[in-house]
Protein backbone atom coordinates (compact mmCIF):
# COMPACT_ATOMS: atom_id res chain seq x y z
CA UNK A 1 0.00 0.00 0.00
CA UNK A 2 1.26 3.54 -0.71
CA UNK A 3 2.55 5.43 2.26
CA UNK A 4 0.38 8.43 3.19
CA UNK A 5 1.50 11.87 2.12
CA UNK A 6 3.47 13.56 4.87
CA UNK A 7 3.40 17.30 5.34
CA UNK A 8 6.60 18.46 7.02
CA UNK A 9 6.15 21.86 8.62
CA UNK A 10 9.27 23.93 9.17
CA UNK A 11 9.19 26.22 12.22
CA UNK A 12 10.06 29.89 11.64
CA UNK A 13 13.44 31.19 12.73
CA UNK A 14 11.94 33.77 15.07
CA UNK A 15 10.78 32.63 18.50
CA UNK A 16 7.81 33.47 20.66
CA UNK A 17 4.22 32.19 20.76
CA UNK A 18 2.80 35.07 18.72
CA UNK A 19 5.39 34.61 15.98
CA UNK A 20 4.85 30.86 15.83
CA UNK A 21 1.10 31.32 15.43
CA UNK A 22 1.33 34.08 12.84
CA UNK A 23 4.08 32.75 10.60
CA UNK A 24 2.97 30.49 7.72
CA UNK A 25 4.67 27.11 7.54
CA UNK A 26 6.98 25.93 4.82
CA UNK A 27 5.50 22.93 3.03
CA UNK A 28 7.29 19.69 2.24
CA UNK A 29 5.36 16.77 0.76
CA UNK A 30 6.84 13.29 0.39
CA UNK A 31 5.32 10.10 -0.90
CA UNK A 32 6.87 6.71 -1.64
CA UNK A 33 5.37 3.58 -3.19
CA UNK A 34 6.92 0.49 -4.81
CA UNK A 35 6.65 2.32 -8.14
CA UNK A 36 7.90 5.83 -7.35
CA UNK A 37 9.28 8.38 -4.93
CA UNK A 38 7.91 11.92 -4.91
CA UNK A 39 9.04 15.09 -3.15
CA UNK A 40 7.70 18.63 -3.48
CA UNK A 41 8.44 21.61 -1.25
CA UNK A 42 8.05 25.36 -1.14
CA UNK A 43 8.98 28.01 1.43
CA UNK A 44 6.87 29.80 4.00
CA UNK A 45 7.06 33.04 2.00
CA UNK A 46 5.25 31.32 -0.88
CA UNK A 47 2.75 29.58 1.39
CA UNK A 48 1.80 32.97 2.86
CA UNK A 49 0.41 34.20 -0.49
CA UNK A 50 -2.99 32.54 -1.07
CA UNK A 51 -2.92 32.79 -4.86
CA UNK A 52 0.60 31.46 -5.10
CA UNK A 53 -0.05 28.66 -2.64
CA UNK A 54 -3.10 27.57 -4.65
CA UNK A 55 -1.00 27.56 -7.80
CA UNK A 56 1.78 25.51 -6.22
CA UNK A 57 -0.64 23.02 -4.71
CA UNK A 58 -2.25 22.51 -8.12
CA UNK A 59 1.18 22.03 -9.66
CA UNK A 60 2.08 19.52 -6.95
CA UNK A 61 -1.07 17.52 -7.61
CA UNK A 62 -0.42 17.47 -11.37
CA UNK A 63 3.18 16.38 -10.92
CA UNK A 64 2.25 13.56 -8.55
CA UNK A 65 -0.56 12.29 -10.76
CA UNK A 66 1.68 12.25 -13.84
CA UNK A 67 4.53 10.51 -12.00
CA UNK A 68 2.20 7.88 -10.56
CA UNK A 69 0.64 7.11 -13.93
CA UNK A 70 3.97 6.91 -15.77
CA UNK A 71 5.62 4.80 -13.07
CA UNK A 72 2.77 2.32 -12.82
CA UNK A 73 2.67 1.96 -16.60
CA UNK A 74 6.43 1.32 -16.73
CA UNK A 75 6.20 -1.11 -13.82
CA UNK A 76 3.46 -3.09 -15.56
CA UNK A 77 5.43 -3.14 -18.82
CA UNK A 78 8.56 -4.38 -17.03
CA UNK A 79 6.61 -7.19 -15.39
CA UNK A 80 5.01 -8.16 -18.70
CA UNK A 81 8.34 -8.23 -20.57
CA UNK A 82 10.30 -9.82 -17.72
CA UNK A 83 12.95 -7.15 -17.15
CA UNK A 84 13.88 -5.27 -13.97
CA UNK A 85 11.93 -2.20 -13.02
CA UNK A 86 13.71 0.76 -11.47
CA UNK A 87 11.57 2.97 -9.30
CA UNK A 88 10.70 6.35 -10.83
CA UNK A 89 11.36 9.59 -8.93
CA UNK A 90 10.43 13.25 -9.01
CA UNK A 91 11.82 16.00 -6.76
CA UNK A 92 10.87 19.67 -6.98
CA UNK A 93 12.12 22.26 -4.49
CA UNK A 94 11.16 25.93 -4.56
CA UNK A 95 13.37 28.46 -2.77
CA UNK A 96 13.28 32.20 -2.22
CA UNK A 97 15.83 34.12 -4.29
CA UNK A 98 14.75 37.61 -3.22
CA UNK A 99 11.77 39.47 -1.83
CA UNK A 100 12.06 43.19 -2.61
CA UNK A 101 8.93 45.34 -2.13
CA UNK A 102 6.14 44.18 -4.42
CA UNK A 103 7.82 40.96 -5.53
CA UNK A 104 8.72 37.43 -4.53
CA UNK A 105 11.43 35.85 -6.67
CA UNK A 106 11.59 32.05 -6.57
CA UNK A 107 13.85 29.42 -8.08
CA UNK A 108 13.02 25.75 -8.49
CA UNK A 109 15.36 22.77 -8.53
CA UNK A 110 13.97 19.75 -10.41
CA UNK A 111 15.20 16.16 -10.50
CA UNK A 112 13.56 13.35 -12.42
CA UNK A 113 14.44 9.68 -12.79
CA UNK A 114 12.68 7.34 -15.21
CA UNK A 115 14.83 4.24 -15.07
CA UNK A 116 17.79 5.27 -17.23
CA UNK A 117 21.48 5.44 -16.46
CA UNK A 118 20.98 8.48 -14.26
CA UNK A 119 18.43 11.09 -13.36
CA UNK A 120 18.18 14.53 -14.92
CA UNK A 121 18.27 17.84 -13.09
CA UNK A 122 17.33 21.33 -14.22
CA UNK A 123 16.09 24.63 -12.83
CA UNK A 124 13.03 26.84 -13.05
CA UNK A 125 12.01 30.29 -11.90
CA UNK A 126 8.93 32.32 -11.07
CA UNK A 127 8.23 35.88 -10.00
CA UNK A 128 5.14 36.64 -7.98
CA UNK A 129 3.88 40.15 -8.68
CA UNK A 130 2.31 41.11 -5.35
CA UNK A 131 0.56 44.19 -6.75
CA UNK A 132 -1.10 42.38 -9.66
CA UNK A 133 -1.36 39.12 -7.68
CA UNK A 134 -0.13 37.09 -10.66
CA UNK A 135 2.90 34.96 -11.51
CA UNK A 136 5.37 36.21 -14.10
CA UNK A 137 8.26 34.69 -15.95
CA UNK A 138 11.39 36.75 -15.19
CA UNK A 139 11.96 37.11 -18.94
CA UNK A 140 8.58 38.86 -19.27
CA UNK A 141 10.01 41.91 -17.49
CA UNK A 142 12.37 42.55 -20.41
CA UNK A 143 11.75 44.14 -23.80
CA UNK A 144 12.77 40.90 -25.51
CA UNK A 145 15.01 37.89 -25.05
CA UNK A 146 17.34 39.35 -27.67
CA UNK A 147 17.62 42.65 -25.79
CA UNK A 148 18.45 40.91 -22.51
CA UNK A 149 20.93 38.59 -24.19
CA UNK A 150 22.73 41.50 -25.83
CA UNK A 151 22.98 43.29 -22.47
CA UNK A 152 24.52 40.41 -20.53
CA UNK A 153 26.05 37.95 -22.98
CA UNK A 154 29.67 39.16 -22.79
CA UNK A 155 29.94 39.21 -18.97
CA UNK A 156 27.94 35.98 -18.78
CA UNK A 157 30.26 34.17 -21.20
CA UNK A 158 33.32 35.42 -19.33
CA UNK A 159 31.88 34.31 -16.00
CA UNK A 160 30.89 30.92 -17.39
CA UNK A 161 34.36 30.37 -18.85
CA UNK A 162 35.98 31.15 -15.49
CA UNK A 163 33.83 28.51 -13.81
CA UNK A 164 34.41 25.95 -16.57
CA UNK A 165 38.18 26.52 -16.37
CA UNK A 166 38.08 25.91 -12.62
CA UNK A 167 36.26 22.61 -13.07
CA UNK A 168 38.43 21.47 -15.99
CA UNK A 169 41.78 22.68 -14.72
CA UNK A 170 42.53 24.52 -17.95
CA UNK A 171 41.43 27.60 -19.87
CA UNK A 172 38.45 27.36 -22.22
CA UNK A 173 39.12 27.89 -25.92
CA UNK A 174 35.84 28.92 -27.52
CA UNK A 175 37.34 28.41 -30.99
CA UNK A 176 38.27 24.77 -30.37
CA UNK A 177 35.24 23.40 -32.20
CA UNK A 178 34.14 21.46 -29.12
CA UNK A 179 30.47 22.06 -28.37
CA UNK A 180 31.23 22.31 -24.67
CA UNK A 181 33.80 25.06 -25.22
CA UNK A 182 31.36 27.37 -26.98
CA UNK A 183 29.48 30.01 -25.08
CA UNK A 184 25.72 29.63 -24.94
CA UNK A 185 22.93 32.16 -25.15
CA UNK A 186 22.14 32.98 -21.50
CA UNK A 187 18.42 33.50 -22.12
CA UNK A 188 18.02 29.89 -23.26
CA UNK A 189 18.76 28.88 -19.67
CA UNK A 190 16.87 29.72 -16.46
CA UNK A 191 16.93 33.42 -15.56
CA UNK A 192 16.39 34.44 -11.94
CA UNK A 193 16.26 37.90 -10.39
CA UNK A 194 17.98 38.66 -7.10
CA UNK A 195 18.48 41.54 -4.71
CA UNK A 196 21.51 42.07 -2.53
CA UNK A 197 20.23 45.40 -1.21
CA UNK A 198 16.66 44.18 -0.64
CA UNK A 199 15.04 47.31 -2.08
CA UNK A 200 14.86 46.28 -5.75
CA UNK A 201 16.32 43.75 -8.17
CA UNK A 202 20.05 44.49 -8.47
CA UNK A 203 21.30 41.05 -9.55
CA UNK A 204 20.45 38.65 -12.34
CA UNK A 205 21.36 34.99 -12.22
CA UNK A 206 21.65 32.43 -15.01
CA UNK A 207 21.16 28.81 -13.94
CA UNK A 208 22.78 26.53 -16.52
CA UNK A 209 21.60 22.91 -16.64
CA UNK A 210 23.90 19.89 -17.06
CA UNK A 211 24.79 19.21 -20.72
CA UNK A 212 24.11 22.84 -21.71
CA UNK A 213 27.66 24.14 -21.22
CA UNK A 214 29.61 21.02 -20.38
CA UNK A 215 29.39 17.23 -20.05
CA UNK A 216 27.05 15.71 -17.49
CA UNK A 217 29.92 15.09 -15.07
CA UNK A 218 30.49 18.85 -14.75
CA UNK A 219 27.00 19.33 -13.38
CA UNK A 220 25.24 22.67 -13.45
CA UNK A 221 26.55 26.23 -13.47
CA UNK A 222 25.27 29.44 -11.91
CA UNK A 223 26.48 32.83 -13.15
CA UNK A 224 25.42 35.92 -11.20
CA UNK A 225 25.72 39.39 -12.75
CA UNK A 226 25.01 42.90 -11.44
CA UNK A 227 22.29 45.11 -12.89
CA UNK A 228 24.11 47.55 -15.17
CA UNK A 229 22.87 50.52 -17.24
CA UNK A 230 22.86 48.26 -20.31
CA UNK A 231 20.70 45.68 -18.57
CA UNK A 232 18.38 48.36 -17.23
CA UNK A 233 17.77 49.57 -20.78
CA UNK A 234 16.56 46.07 -21.67
CA UNK A 235 13.82 46.19 -19.00
CA UNK A 236 10.31 47.13 -20.09
CA UNK A 237 9.51 50.70 -19.00
CA UNK A 238 6.63 49.60 -16.75
CA UNK A 239 8.98 47.37 -14.73
CA UNK A 240 12.07 49.58 -14.46
CA UNK A 241 10.99 50.77 -11.01
CA UNK A 242 11.54 47.19 -9.78
CA UNK A 243 15.26 47.41 -10.65
CA UNK A 244 18.20 49.41 -9.37
CA UNK A 245 21.81 49.61 -10.50
CA UNK A 246 24.07 47.35 -8.46
CA UNK A 247 26.39 49.11 -6.03
CA UNK A 248 30.05 48.78 -6.92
Amino acid sequence: MPRPIVLAVAAPLAVGAATLLAAPPAISVKRETPAYEFEYSYPAAAAAIPGLRTRLEADRARRLARLAADARSAQAEAKKEGFPFHKYAWSQTWEVVASPPGWLSLSAAYWNYTGGAHGMSWSGAMLWDRKANVPRNPLDLFVSKAALSAAIRTPFCNGLDRQRAEKRGQAVNRASGDEFDKCIDPVTETVILGSRGGKAFDRIGILVAPYSAGPYAEGSYEVTLPVTPALLQAVKPQFRGAFVLALR
